[in-house]
């Protein structure tokens, strides 16, 4: 039997190196910079088009590499990171395996610019699908410039499975972000198609924070900071009234490297426990700095997850730390008493001497003697304003008596006084509207009974000709709102009342693109945007059926929904965009309505195409003949 095991050629396996490496062109945003931090350099610019499907390039600063290094780093477990098996546990860079520029040259079209400090002119390498096209020397700045062209070029089919730019650029920030907030001391910039999208200069954590997400960010901000043997923690956390329905800003980085982690994640979420929201999620920027000994980082191709040695320890220490900051700054209940302001020393009183009060004692003190001297004086001046002022009192008597001058002679009070009597009621005359006639007859007329009941104000319960239907509000409010939403999205005829003052909501760099994204057709349902710009939107028009304060929730829902990817399709965007609307306006199980508001409801959902199941396919109502009511009493 011939043999069948042979060994691939490497452009083949470069390939299948690069579908662990490169998923999308975040991946290789995220390898280029890692390789830029690690070669030292203090300015890193990020030129990104068309989400990085046309063109990545990062250009850094740093020590850049010789003619024989910019050869050699494109072949495969090339690396200077490591030399023997035990660098794998004491690693302080970022890349570290040699396959990155390896797996990027064998799908895509790469050309290297390179400049060491004490070379004069540096090198040049261009690169499609791993084979070398040229190599030469060329006059370049000091440092490393690297430009990755038409990725997946020659693999078609993952180049298909690429989601929309909106969604490649997302991704693409969000690895931006986790780097760039990595090292603060770093600046970076950030350019898509031309436009600025970050410039963040050289800080600290704080700072970087603030120019990531906006300034509104400063104030949602708890500083944190627990150094013990174990390790090391600092950062910030959210303030609780500010959690997002989203999880977005939520960054663990061990040792400089961002990381997921699920159980450090629980740890922060019991340190919360008690002052969040049902459904919200606090935002948390925390840095460990732990013995590169205790973990391992080469468990994930993407370096995403860490192994922990002790992850009881840790868990422990960050949810006390986290805790203590969230007491410490008054952000969590704590035991305290309320002090008066006012029993506060003043500043202007701290270098001072005290004076020593004088007491004064008066022995010939008597409380009763002073008391009767005190009731004969004011018996005294009682008598003497009495016997010095009859005047006075005379003629204010005789100016009330004189506003009654000739009433009591008046034939028209006498009479209207002698009319109080019981019977002279029968000498008044009441006019009376002329009754023309009714529509129905008296004995015709039924007031109906309420029609709809509310039961455990979850319910609603009302009768059919077979017995009775029992509706869900919730459910049945959001298949009421859904199809009035699709239609308003779908026809662009959403009614919109416009606000007096324009309401202005702050977001970071990526909910902006996203919202910008649905733009039209959130207009379509009734808002109106003034602008669009920074990290600020305006908004000066919103639907009927919305209150201003439920703007914000409803934005915060979309990025929540939106958050994974949003879909190519114009049909799918609606929908998903009027599930979130009808999600979020729908009223809960537990409000009380008015019997007019169960009527429409029950008439509002009988109305709609697919009154059965929400718009989450689940059933809105359940029916109950008298038979099956029958039954329960055998």
């Amino acid at each position: 039997m011939a043999d069948i095991i042979q060994l691939l050629p490497d452009h083949v396996a470069n390939q299948i190196a690069a579908g662990e490496v490169v998923q999308r062109p975040a991946s290789v945003v995220k390898e280029l910079l890692e390789n830029a931090i690690d070669a030292g350099a203090t300015e890193i610019k990020l030129i990104v088009k068309d989400a990085g499907k046309t063109l990545i390039q990062v250009v850094d600063n740093g020590k850049g590499m010789s003619d024989t290094d910019a050869r050699l780093c494109f072949e495969r477990h090339a690396t200077s990171k490591i030399k023997t098996a035990e660098d794998l546990f004491l690693l302080h860079t970022k890349g570290f395996r040699g396959e990155a520029l390896a797996s990027i040259a064998a799908i895509a079209h790469v050309e290297l610019n390179t400049r060491q400090a004490s070379d004069e002119v540096g090198t040049q390498i261009k690169i499609e699908g791993s084979k070398v096209v040229a190599q030469e020397v060329v006059v370049t700045p000091e440092g490393t410039s690297l430009l990755v062209k038409n990725l997946f070029f020659n693999i078609p089919a993952r180049r298909n499975f690429l989601k929309s730019d909106a969604v490649e650029l997302r991704h693409v920030i969000d690895e931006f972000q986790r780097v760039a907030l990595a090292h603060p001391t770093i600046g970076f910039d950030f350019y898509h198609n031309g436009g600025e999208l970050f410039r963040l200069p050289s800080s600290n954590n704080r700072q970087r924070i603030v120019h990531v997400f906006g300034g509104k960010t400063n104030e949602k901000l708890v500083p944190v900071e627990e150094p013990t043997e174990v390790v090391k923690i600092a950062g910030f956390v959210g303030k609780p009234e500010f959690a997002k329905k989203s999880r977005g800003e939520q960054f663990f980085f061990v040792n400089d490297r961002f990381i997921k982690s699920p159980y450090l994640h629980h740890a922060i979420m019991s340190a919360y426990e008690g002052l969040l929201k049902d459904g919200t999620q606090p935002s948390y920027y925390l840095f460990l700095d732990v013995d590169p000994a205790t973990i391992d980082i080469n468990i994930h191709p993407t370096k995403t997850e860490i192994k922990f040695d002790d992850e009881h320890t840790l868990y422990a220490i960050l949810r006390s730390a986290v805790k203590h900051s969230l007491g410490q700054f008054n952000v969590a209940p704590i035991l305290d008493f309320d002090s008066d302001p006012n029993l506060h020393t003043p500043y202007d009183y701290k270098d001072k001497k005290l004076d020593m009060p004088g007491i004064e004692v008066d022995a010939g003190f008597n409380p009763f003697k002073e008391e009767k001297s005190s009731s004969s004086q004011v018996r005294v001046k009682s008598n003497n304003f009495g016997s010095g002022n009859n005047s006075f009192r005379r003629n204010t008597s005789a100016s009330w008596e004189s506003l009654y001058v000739g009433l009591k002679d008046d034939d028209t009070f006498e009479s209207k006084a002698n009319h109080s009597e019981p019977d002279s009621f029968a000498s008044i005359q009441f006019e009376s509207e002329e009754v023309t006639g009714k529509l129905f007859e008296d004995d015709a007329v039924e007031r109906p009974a309420a029609a709809t009941y509310q039961l455990q104000k979850k319910y609603l319960v009302t009768t059919i000709k077979s017995g009775m239907v029992i509706i869900d509000q919730s459910r049945a409010h959001q298949r009421v709102l859904y199809e009035k939403f699709l239609k308003d999205i779908t026809i662009n005829e959403g009614v919109s009342q416009q606000l007096i003052f324009p309401l202005e909501l702050h977001f970071s760099v990526t909910e902006i693109a996203l919202i910008q994204t649905l733009k039209e057709r959130l207009e379509g349902t009734g808002f109106a945007f003034e602008s669009i710009e920074g990290d600020k939107v305006t908004i000066t028009g919103i639907p009927l059926n919305v209150t201003e304060s439920e703007v914000s929730i409803i934005l915060e829902q979309l990025v929540s929904d939106f958050g994974e990817d949003i879909p190519d399709s114009g049909f799918t965007q609606t929908d998903m965009l009027a599930k979130t609307l009808c999600k979020t306006l729908a009223v809960r199980s537990g409000e009380s309505l008015t019997v007019a508001e169960q009527e429409a409801l029950v008439n509002n959902l009988f109305a709609c195409t697919e009154s059965a199941v929400s718009p989450f396919n689940r059933p809105t109502f359940i029916t109950m003949t008298v038979e099956d009511i029958d039954k329960k009493f055998m």
